[in-house]
């Protein structure tokens, strides 16, 4: 059985009490004799007493076992195991006798028929943590569009002086409604403040974004489908990998790798890579993530080449995110074709009328050349239209393979700018 999303985790919390406790314990120096295997997770916790509670998960429930006095149900330091143990800091080992015996006698009185890819053990406990997740969320989001509405009426004027700890205290209390996709949209808008002379302007764009999702929230009744999945999606709630091979859509072709961004911090490394189809030029994008420290897994094929395969596309308004499944070896492919500046904006502007908090877009260039603009570089095609590359980006590669002449060159567009991922020189992909 594979991971759980720290999200997932969070959502089995009784209440938001629980889930700040438990990710209080969510700490190595916490637990001893921790382990874990693919049926069960387990540790021991010291407590008040003197003899450290005894805590192990059946994962195939999920069901709970804890020698702790709580008569919460999972009790905080389940939630704070189970949280340890999707960071990746919880070691594979041999059940002990008292793991052993509660997951057997649990699997011997199961006696259920087998269940398909993604689907729950409980259907009715699954559904009754949904609602209770539901709730909590519509009552942050309810909390959120009052002070937005607030801050309307009152105007944005001296709002510097205490927009770091209003947004920074929403933030908060939108991960205590179980809401993180929202809770980070907060904190971006909160990074924005005092951030250049043009903050108001970004601050307002940030908190407009904030104010569409919440007031979509209200209208998912209303919505289409594949919009409302796209809500969903952005306020936080996930879709099981195993429900999105069997029931995603599933697109074969032979997958061009347009490049691959890389983001690390000190929780988490993030990896994404954009494909394009050579027959549909359906775009993908393949999340990966791992542990700080920890390595990514291979790349299905470099930069510039070919995955044949299928990808299976999360569901959304602007389907990119995909899971593949690689049919063939990766292929050699010739150089992409691009588009003009014009072009690609345009592409970009389409990708933001189907999805308004699209974040990034791949962009592939066509006979642009690198030029100075500011203290800055960007890419400036034939017709003099330009893209600014995002600041700070480290550009002497790309001059050292331009050396004045026209490239093909694919990259990631964001509100900052563009970042370049792989330019051709001549057909050969240079990765950047």
């Amino acid at each position: 059985m594979g991971l759980w999303d720290v999200e997932q985790v969070v959502g089995l919390a009784p209440d938001p009490a629980s889930a700040k406790a438990g990710q209080g314990l969510a700490r190595g120096e916490k637990w001893s004799a921790a382990g874990a295997t693919e049926r069960a997770v387990w540790g021991l916790c010291q407590g008040s007493g003197k003899q450290p509670y005894q805590t192990v998960v059946d994962l195939s429930g999920p069901a709970y076992k804890c020698s702790c006095p709580s008569r919460k149900f999972p009790c905080k330091h389940a939630l704070g195991l189970l949280l340890l143990w999707a960071k990746h800091e919880v070691a594979p080992g041999d059940e002990p006798d008292w793991v052993q015996s509660w997951v057997d006698q649990r699997a011997e009185r199961a006696e259920r028929p087998e269940r398909k890819p993604g689907e729950v053990a409980d259907p009715i406990a699954a559904q009754e943590r949904a609602a209770r997740r539901a709730d909590r969320v519509s009552a942050g989001l309810a909390e959120l569009a009052g002070w937005l509405d607030d801050q309307v009426r009152q105007g944005l004027g001296g709002f510097d002086q205490r927009a770091y700890t209003e947004l920074s205290r929403l933030a908060a209390r939108m991960v205590d409604a179980q809401a993180p996709g929202v809770a980070g949209a907060v904190r971006r808008a909160a990074g924005v403040v005092g951030r250049g002379h043009g903050w108001p302007g970004e601050l307002l764009e940030e908190l407009s974004l904030v104010h569409l999702v919440v007031a979509a929230h209200g209208r998912l009744a209303e919505l289409p489908p594949s919009l409302a999945d796209t809500v969903q999606s952005r306020i936080g709630w996930t879709t099981e990998t195993a429900r999105v091979r069997e029931e995603g859509e599933k697109v074969e072709d032979d997958w061009l790798v347009l490049g691959r961004v890389i983001e690390p911090d000190d929780r988490l490394t993030v990896r994404r890579v954009w494909l394009r189809g050579a027959t549909t030029g359906r775009i993908g994008l393949i999340l990966t993530f791992a542990a700080a420290g920890r390595p990514l897994d291979p790349l299905p094929a470099r930069p510039g080449e070919y995955v044949p395969g299928a990808l299976s596309f999360y569901p959304g308004a602007l389907p990119m995110r995909a899971l593949l499944t690689q049919t063939d070896p990766r292929l050699p492919a010739p150089r992409p074709a691009g588009l003009t500046v014009r072009e690609a904006l345009a592409s970009y502007v389409e990708s933001l009328a189907a999805d308004p908090w699209n974040e990034r877009w791949p962009l592939v260039l066509q006979d642009v050349r690198p030029a100075r603009h500011g203290d800055g570089w960007a890419l400036v095609d034939e017709a003099g239209d330009g893209l600014e590359i995002v600041p700070g980006w480290d550009a002497l590669k790309l001059l050292a393979v331009s050396a004045g002449e026209p490239l093909t060159v694919a990259g990631e567009w964001n509100r900052a700018g563009l970042r370049p991922m792989t330019c051709w020189h001549g057909d050969r992909p240079v990765i950047l």
